[in-house]
């Protein structure tokens, strides 16, 4: 474990970012007067760095910016709990299907990608408490004869790799009625091309997809509901309990809910 003092040198030292995904951005964190000795202490991939494992194309929670950057929901929360523990937030940008095996190999120290938690992958990391529920939603062509989820017996569902929705589909419909896509834009191209009857994803990211692309839908029916959380390596159970509290502290003192508010309007 580093020494207090190196790391404190490192925070105060500008220096060139090692990219550990396909891309890579660092969000500017100030110290947080709440950031002490005991977290200045904690073991991360870079000295004063959290490196957040993420597949920026799933909006609102991570999509690539107008300037070449990160932003969403997870991004925010991720700058925040990075303040807290005095850390600078670097965001690396990945296939989802890499996000859980980067931080079990101690690539990256957080995966934050609108993560659900589910047995399996529990079996691999852990996680922090929850910090958002989310809906697996259908969407359909507007003049599809699917009108519910009774309806997908038999039909050709498109769905995000490495995705519980991947998981859910194939388990109730078989995976030869399953095609998995890199992201959910690939997805839902795939729908509007007929190369598929609807798409299986979560709530939130659909509707931005059928905001975006006119002649799509999503079905009132939910097809599941799940929880997000951060996702930490096994071997560094001293950053769980700090991210934890971190994201407790964020949470009971409404910025969660004030950053997810700015990304996802009342209905």
């Amino acid at each position: 474990m580093k020494k207090i003092i190196a790391l404190l040198l490192a925070v105060c030292l500008t220096f060139a970012l090692c990219a550990c995904g396909t891309s890579s951005g660092t969000v500017e964190s100030t110290s947080s007067p709440s950031a002490s000795s005991s977290t200045a202490a904690i073991k991360t991939v870079s000295a004063g760095e959290l490196h957040m494992a993420t597949n920026a194309a799933f909006p609102p929670y991570e999509s690539v910016s107008d300037d070449g950057g990160f932003e969403g929901i997870d991004v925010e929360v991720a700058t925040a709990i990075a303040e807290k523990l005095g850390m600078t937030l670097v965001v690396d940008d990945m296939d989802f299907s890499s996000v859980i095996t980067s931080v079990q190999t101690g690539k990256e120290d957080i995966a934050m990608a609108g993560l659900t938690v589910t047995d399996e992958r529990k079996q691999n990391i852990d996680f922090t408490d929850p910090y958002a529920t989310a809906v697996q939603v259908i969407i359909v062509p507007e003049n599809s004869d699917i009108q519910s989820v009774d309806d997908l017996e038999g039909k050709m569902i498109g769905v995000q790799e490495a995705t519980t929705g991947y998981s859910y589909c194939s388990d109730d419909y078989g995976e030869d009625h399953v095609t998995a896509y890199t992201n959910g834009a690939t997805a839902v191209q795939a729908l509007i091309s007929g190369k598929v009857d609807c798409v299986v994803i979560d709530q939130e990211p659909a509707k931005a997809y059928v905001a975006s692309n006119n002649g799509l839908k999503i079905l009132d029916t939910a097809y599941a509901e799940e929880q997000y959380a951060i996702g930490v390596s096994k071997d560094n159970p001293e950053l769980l309990k700090a991210v934890n509290d971190a994201l407790n502290e964020l949470i009971s003192d409404g910025t969660v809910q004030s950053i997810v508010d700015k990304y996802i309007k009342a209905e």
